[in-house]
């Protein structure tokens, strides 16, 4: 995997990547005060390419920087519309998009309250964020000895810069050990959510998985498999779970922008159902890879098509 891209939007310009840069007083760089999105754009069976999702995320990035008390320099259509750019500037048909918010460099301290708003948008060649492997056959995962944190520790609906520290030192925890993720559990000792990805839990064919106004993001790849098992005819539970009932789980998979649909045949040593993906995770992956990948016509509203020029 290569981070590099021939350009970069910055304010609205197109910038040389190794000219996109900031001073190393930049506010965000020190204190974490500013929002991003994860976005996927993916190239289907046809050779057409699209954006999943794309007006979710960036109305997400919105919402973030309105929690912060930050006001975007653009409208949300100008940098939906920058987003298309910069994959149809860098040559990508497929590719993984990062817009960041972030503060300026005219002030420091945590009371700084007049710096600049910037907005970035980069661009780079993503493969499957847990691997391959665990694409297919499934990941080992552990229970965080970090929590989640409390809803009113920090704001958890927004994707906001800082408050994935959290999540580094979690992540960081499991691959030591040899895991590749984290679990991480509500300051309740509920199931909460992974270091970057929404978890379901399947029993006796009905899937489960927190309620979004626990200590979770209200992710929009969550949101999309919610609405594709519904379709596929399973019954979804938006509701409070232990880690014991992980341990006896028929199945457990993750998902995100980057992970996608993640199974885990591994959970604190012990093997979830057969150890390997089960039906429902299955049938999921593939409509949903279908879906963004094949050629499957279903929920045409998901994707933004756009054309290298």
């Amino acid at each position: 995997m290569s981070l590099m891209s021939e350009h970069v939007w910055m304010d609205g310009n197109f910038v040389p990547f190794d000219q996109a840069k900031v001073p190393v007083m930049t506010h965000t760089l020190h204190y974490g005060y500013g929002a991003f999105e994860g976005i996927r754009a993916y190239e289907r069976s046809d050779g057409s390419s699209h954006i999943f999702r794309l007006e979710e995320h960036i109305e997400r990035l919105f919402e973030s920087a309105h929690i912060l008390g930050l006001v975007i320099p653009f409208a949300q259509s100008e940098i939906n519309q920058a987003c298309v750019e910069v994959l149809k500037k860098n040559k990508f048909k497929s590719g993984y998009l990062r817009p960041l918010v972030y503060l300026g460099s005219e002030a420091m301290g945590l009371g700084a309250l007049n710096n600049t708003v910037h907005v970035a948008i980069v661009s780079w060649q993503w493969g499957a964020y847990l691997g391959d492997e665990g694409l297919k056959n499934g990941i080992r995962a552990k229970i965080s000895s970090f929590n989640r944190s409390h809803v009113n520790v920090n704001m958890v609906k927004g994707k906001i810069c800082g408050q994935y520290v959290n999540s580094v030192i979690a992540k960081r925890e499991a691959l030591k050990a040899g895991y590749q993720e984290a679990i991480m559990l509500d300051t309740q000792g509920f199931v909460s959510e992974c270091t970057g990805e929404n978890l379901f839990m399947v029993k006796k064919g009905v899937i489960h998985t927190a309620p979004y106004g626990s200590s979770i993001l209200g992710g929009i790849t969550r949101n999309t498999l919610i609405q594709i098992a519904e379709s596929l005819g399973y019954e979804v539970k938006e509701r409070l779970f232990t880690r014991d009932e992980l341990y006896t789980a028929d199945e457990i998979f993750l998902c995100g922008t980057a992970a996608e649909v993640t199974p885990v045949k591994e959970v604190d040593d012990r093997q979830v159902g057969t150890g390997e993906p089960g039906q429902a995770c299955r049938q999921i992956a593939e409509k949903f890879f279908a879906v963004v990948k094949g050629d499957d016509p279903e929920y045409p509203h998901w994707r933004m098509d756009y054309t290298l020029d």
